[in-house]
């Protein structure tokens, strides 16, 4: 009987792979067809790479890689920096008001980004920063989901061990740095995921904010690119392959953590 559940449970894993794996499958190669033989099965002679040629050819797809890469590694570090920051001192620091700041970044969070954005554009057009990337990273260099997590993870380190550094003469600073912070590599590494994710597929914010084309991200120039070459369906899928890829091999990479991560921030507080 134990035989047959394992049997049962690889079964159901086997088929639920294939499931995913399919559509990855699907848009992989149809991008190395030529259009006329997209959705159809063809010898591998007759794939190519002009589809990858053709984008990297005419559109400065390495530069909206660089201003992709730039901004999402930017934004990524302050939000570990700020939010972890924030997250300890609502978990482990008693001041003042400390409940009603906590209350009000929740609140925050059920204001839909929309009613904000337009508001949030004439603020960084009157500073001059938009058609910049400092638009698309400094306002959201802290974000309220992170500050959420982190909070509901540190209530799981245990003070004694916070007390015990402090005791040897550390401050709060030197106590979140030197030993929380060892200890919280699942945390760092489930916000960087969702961010680095999040940040990296962002349209809204760059088509918004920024419009002149050397300065897009990767997302919006590949959207422009299918815009401007709707009826060539192995482009289109050739630019999700460009744009998808760095994203899968940043979760392939750090997948166990990340599962880690939500859990600890999820289940313990």
């Amino acid at each position: 009987m134990k035989n047959f559940a394992i049997f049962l449970r690889y079964t159901a894993l086997l088929f639920f792979t294939v499931i995913f794996l399919v559509p990855i499958f699907y848009v992989i190669y149809n991008s190395f067809l030529p259009n006329r033989y997209v959705q159809t099965w063809v010898p591998p002679s007759i794939w190519t790479l002009d589809n990858y040629k053709r984008i990297f050819a005419d559109y400065p797809v390495w530069r909206w890689y660089g201003n992709t890469l730039a901004s999402t590694v930017i934004v990524v570090l302050g939000n570990l920096i700020f939010t972890t920051m924030s997250g300890y001192a609502m978990a482990k620091l008693k001041f003042p008001g400390r409940e009603v700041i906590f209350n009000a970044f929740l609140g925050s969070m059920m204001v839909p980004f929309q009613l904000v954005i337009i508001q949030l554009y004439i603020q960084l057009a009157q500073l001059q920063l938009h058609n910049t990337i400092w638009s698309i990273t400094l306002p959201f260099l802290s974000q309220t989901m992170f500050i959420f997590i982190s909070r509901q993870f540190f209530f799981s380190v245990p003070g004694e061990l916070i007390e015990a550094a402090r005791i040897d003469g550390l401050s709060h600073a030197g106590a979140f740095y030197r030993v929380v912070m060892p200890n919280a590599v699942t945390l760092f590494t489930t916000i960087a995921i969702l961010n680095f994710n999040g940040t990296w597929n962002s349209y809204l914010v760059p088509s918004t904010f920024i419009n002149i084309k050397e300065r897009l991200t990767l997302v919006v120039g590949l959207q422009m690119i299918n815009q401007e070459h709707f009826i060539r369906t192995s482009m289109t899928l050739a630019g999700i392959i460009l744009l998808s890829f760095p994203v899968m091999l940043f979760f392939l990479f750090t997948q166990k953590y990340f599962v880690q991560g939500v859990m600890a921030s999820g289940i313990k507080g």
